[in-house]
Formats: structure tokens, sequence, C-alpha cells
């Protein structure tokens, strides 16, 4: 079917989500995004002539009203972006554990629950899923282990479904971001300037000193290969990681202490 494609793009109020909304309507789909807050979902649906549908990632009832929502409006669902997403920190032995299980709610439970309520209205498409996971799901730092889990998990449900849908005709593929200007990140920046006592512009320095383009990506980068993957340009490409980090997975760690020696 050679109609306008349509995309749901869940947690597409603010920072990834918000620049996918973008950078889809601007390639000509049609978006409909979800958000527990409705402000910030109202603005961007209003900025691309958007539908707006206020819906938790992580229960079941708002992924199948989203999904009907959009049929609805539009007709057809031709691809989900998996967006939405928390964070806590602490270590396994530290992190509370109705935290620990509010991360694995949104962000497993809720991929899994907004792929099963896409998912008839993909094959009928020949559509596609594209899960927003991190590089947090393929290393690990100091005290995430709650995100971290989340992560992986994530990975394997993306093999698994691509195995599963692939008769089907549909696609599932993930993106791994590493650190990225959005308003998740700002917050930790400003945590860790606190932290140590320095400046904003110091902190951020310090968290891409070693990525080889020195620099956070923005999200309009990682929604550009979000677009990619959803699209029929990627239409041989399933069950895959696309890592989009600034080069930080090809640095050898254990070789930083040489960096600054002469030449």
């Amino acid at each position: 079917d050679v109609g306008t494609p349509v995309a749901l793009v869940t947690g597409g109020g603010t920072g990834i989500g918000a620049a996918t909304t973008r950078r889809l309507a601007a390639d000509g789909w049609r978006v409909a995004i979800t958000g527990r807050r409705t402000g910030p979902i109202d603005a961007v649906a209003r900025e691309v002539d958007g539908l707006a549908i206020r819906a938790d990632q992580s229960l079941a009832e708002d992924c199948e009203r989203a999904v009907a929502a959009t049929l609805e409006a539009h007709g057809r669902l031709d691809a989900l972006v998996a967006n939405a997403g928390v964070e806590t920190m602490g270590a396994f032995d530290e992190v509370d554990h109705d935290d620990w299980v509010n991360v694995m709610r949104v962000n497993v439970d809720g991929v899994l629950l907004s792929a099963r309520a896409a998912a008839p209205a993909l094959r009928a498409t020949g559509g596609s899923i594209v899960v927003v996971s991190s590089v947090a799901g393929l290393t690990s730092g100091a005290h995430y282990a709650a995100y971290v889990t989340s992560k992986t998990a994530v990975l394997g449900l993306v093999r698994s479904m691509a195995v599963d849908l692939g008769a089907d005709g549909v696609r599932v593929n993930a993106i791994c971001p590493g650190w990225v200007a959005t308003e998740m990140s700002d917050r930790e920046v400003e945590d860790l300037a606190a932290a140590l006592d320095t400046s904003i512009d110091d902190a951020r320095h310090r968290l891409v000193e070693h990525l080889p383009l020195t620099r956070m990506g923005e999200p309009s980068e990682i929604a550009a290969a979000i677009a990619f993957l959803a699209g029929r340009d990627a239409s041989f490409v399933t069950g895959t990681t696309l890592v989009a980090d600034g080069g930080g997975g090809a640095v050898d760690v254990g070789t930083l202490a040489f960096k600054d020696l002469p030449k």
C-alpha cells in the first residue's frame, strides 16, 4: 500500500521523541504521539499538525487506546517508535525496589505492551517498530543497575520480536543513543556539576572528552537514524541495533591513560 505513512511515537513530547516526531513529519509522515503530560505532547502535535494522545506506555489499555485513536484518525499504522522511558540511580544492592519495578514496568513492559497493541495494524501495512534503547544496554556505568538492566532487556525483546514478526513483513530494530542533549541529560549534567562543585560547561566536558567526536549528540541526529530504521530505506534491516554514541563504543578505555602522552 502506497498511502501516506503513519507513525505512533511514544514519549513524543520532549527530547528524542519530540525530535523524531518533527523529523517524521518533515519527511511526509502523519504522526500521533503519546505522553503522560498533556502540555508537551499538545505543543509538539500542534507544531506538526499531529495527533496528541495522553497515554502511559506501561498500561496495556492506554497502549491499545493510542493505537485505536491513531487508526481512527488516519486509517493505518506504518511505524511504532517506542521511545518513552524513565531512569533511576542506584547500584544493584542499594536501588529502591519500588524504583526498580517502575523502571522495568515503563522501559520493558511498556515496549512489550506498545508492540502488542500495534502489531495487528503493522502486519496490515508491513510496517516497522523502532525501540529506543541506550548504550546502557551494551555497557554499564556505576550506580545504574535498574536502567542498565531495562535497556539490555529490550535489546533481547527486539531480537525476539524481529524473529516472530519477520514472516509478516514487520521489521523491528533498536537504536542505542549515547549522550544526547535532552532535558534528561541536562539534569544529569547539573547533578554532576553540583557533586563536583564545578561549572555546567566543565561537567559537560568531562562527560564527552573521551568520545571521538568530543560532544553530545543532538536529538535531531538520533531522530534521523530512527527515521531511517522506520522507513522503507531500511527494508532489509531487522533485528539489529544501531549505535549512535559519538564513537564511544570504539574507545578502548584501558588505553585512555596514554591519550595525552607526547606523540
